[in-house]
C-alpha cells in the first residue's frame, strides 16, 4: 500500500472515530482531510435543533490564523440554533493558492456529507467568512471547479455572508502578496471574485464597516453590483462606526450595539430557509 493510500485510510477511520465521540456541544480535531492541517472543530446546539449548518472561514491574510482563536464565535452562534464547522486551511508559506480554496471545498464537503449527523440537513448549508476568509469564500461560490471537484456544485450552498472581504483585489499587484497568489499568472482572474460573477451564483450578504483602513467597502458595495447587474442575488450592507476587525466582534454581546451584524446575518439565513 502506497504512502498516500495509507494517508487516506488512517483519514478515514480516524473521522469515524472522532465522530463517534460526538458531544452535545460539538467535537474539535475532526479530520476533513488526510493532511494534519485539514482538521475542523464543530459547534451544535446544545438541545439539538439546528436551523442551518454554517462553514465558518476565519482570516489572517491567508499566512495566519487557527480554528481554536473562533471557539467563543462558535458557541455563541450554536446557542442561536446553528451548527458551526470552522476548519483549518492551509497557509503561506507552506502553501499558495488555491490550495487553501481547496481545502474550503474540502471540508463543505465533509460538512455536507456530515450535516445530518450535526442534527441539520444538507439542503441548509451556508458559508460564512471574515477578510481572507470571505475571499475564500467568494472563490468557493464562484468558480464551479472547486466544490465540481467533489461532485457538488455550488448550489449546495444556501447562501453566502462575507466580512471585509478583499473581493476587487488584484493580488499580483501588492508586494506582499505576489508570492502567495504567484500561482494565478496565468489566470489571474481565477483569484479574484469581482471577476467571476454569474447570474447563478448563490445568494450573497456581504457586510462591511465604513471604517476599514485594511479592506475598504468599495470592495462589498463593488461585488454586491456586479452579482446583481449579472442577475444574482446580492446585497451589501456598510456599518458606518466600525472597522476591519470590529465587524467580527460585532458578534458578540458586548459589541452587538455598534452594528446590527449578527442581526442582518440571522436575517439573511432565514431569509434563505424560507425562500426569501
Amino acid at each position: 500500500m502506497s504512502n498516500a493510500e495509507t494517508a487516506v485510510g488512517a483519514y478515514a477511520l480516524k473521522s469515524v472515530t472522532t465522530l463517534a465521540f460526538h458531544s452535545n456541544i460539538g467535537s474539535r480535531h475532526v479530520p476533513y482531510g488526510p493532511l494534519p492541517r485539514q482538521q475542523l472543530d464543530i459547534y451544535v446546539p446544545k438541545n439539538g435543533g439546528v436551523k442551518a449548518t454554517i462553514l465558518y472561514l476565519y482570516g489572517g491574510g491567508w499566512v495566519s490564523g487557527a480554528r481554536w482563536y473562533y471557539r467563543l464565535f462558535g458557541r455563541a452562534m450554536a446557542a442561536r440554533g446553528f451548527a458551526v464547522v470552522v476548519p483549518d486551511y492551509h497557509l503561506y508559506p507552506h502553501a499558495t493558492f488555491p490550495a487553501f480554496v481547496e481545502d474550503a471545498a474540502l471540508a463543505f464537503k465533509w460538512m455536507h456529507d456530515h450535516a445530518a449527523e450535526l442534527g441539520g440537513n444538507s439542503s441548509r448549508l451556508f458559508v460564512m467568512g471574515h477578510s481572507a476568509g470571505a475571499h475564500i469564500s467568494t472563490l468557493l461560490a464562484l468558480d464551479a471547479a472547486y466544490l465540481q471537484a467533489h461532485a457538488l456544485t455550488p448550489s449546495a450552498i444556501k447562501g453566502v455572508i462575507g466580512l471585509a472581504g478583499p473581493y476587487t483585489l488584484d493580488p499580483l499587484k501588492w508586494t506582499g502578496l505576489k508570492d502567495i497568489f504567484a500561482t494565478s499568472r496565468e489566470a489571474p482572474h481565477g483569484a479574484r471574485p469581482i471577476k467571476l460573477v454569474r447570474p447563478d451564483a448563490p445568494p450573497m450578504l456581504l457586510l462591511h464597516g465604513q471604517r476599514d483602513r485594511i479592506v475598504g467597502p468599495h470592495s462589498s458595495t463593488n461585488l454586491a453590483a456586479a452579482l446583481i447587474a449579472a442577475g444574482s442575488q446580492a446585497e451589501a450592507k456598510v456599518y458606518p462606526n466600525i472597522g476591519h476587525f470590529e465587524i467580527f466582534a460585532a458578534f458578540f454581546w458586548g459589541w452587538r450595539w455598534r452594528a446590527s451584524v449578527l442581526k442582518d446575518t440571522e436575517a439573511f439565513i432565514e431569509a434563505r430557509l424560507t425562500g426569501g
